[in-house]
C-alpha cells in the first residue's frame, strides 16, 4: 500500500515562506519511477495543479500563478518531494496535496493546510 504524507504547512504572513515535504512509502512503491506533483484546493474552488516534477527530476512545470515564487524538487534516495514556497500571498491559502502518478497508478496524500494571512 502506497502512502504519501505531507508536512510543513501552517500559518504564515504575506511575503513569507514555507517548505512543504511529502514522504512516500509502500512495499512495491518505486518512487523514482513516479512523476510527482503538488496540487492545492482553496475553499469553494476546484483542485488545481501547482507544480510537477518528472521521475528523474529533469522536467518541472508550474502554474502561472506560482512561477518565480515556488520551486519543486525531489530526493529519490529519500523517497521525498518538496515544494519551496516564497513570497506567499493570501491567494495561496489552500490545502496542498501531494500526488504520485505512473501510467494508470495515481496516489494522493491527505493534504496539509497552508494559510497566508496577516
Amino acid at each position: 500500500q502506497v502512502q504519501l504524507v505531507e508536512s510543513g504547512g501552517g500559518l504564515v504572513q504575506p511575503g513569507g515562506s514555507l517548505r512543504l515535504s511529502c514522504a512516500a512509502s509502500g512495499l512495491t512503491f518505486t518512487f523514482n519511477r513516479y512523476s510527482m506533483s503538488w496540487y492545492r484546493q482553496a475553499p469553494g474552488k476546484e483542485r488545481e495543479l501547482v507544480a510537477s516534477i518528472s521521475d528523474g527530476g529533469g522536467s518541472k512545470n508550474f502554474a502561472d500563478s506560482v512561477k518565480g515564487r515556488f520551486t519543486i524538487s525531489r530526493d529519490n534516495a529519500k523517497n521525498a518531494v518538496y515544494l519551496q514556497m516564497n513570497s506567499l500571498k493570501p491567494e495561496d491559502t489552500a490545502v496542498y496535496y501531494c500526488n504520485a502518478r505512473l501510467k494508470f497508478l495515481d496516489y494522493w496524500g491527505q493534504g496539509t493546510q497552508v494559510t497566508v494571512s496577516s
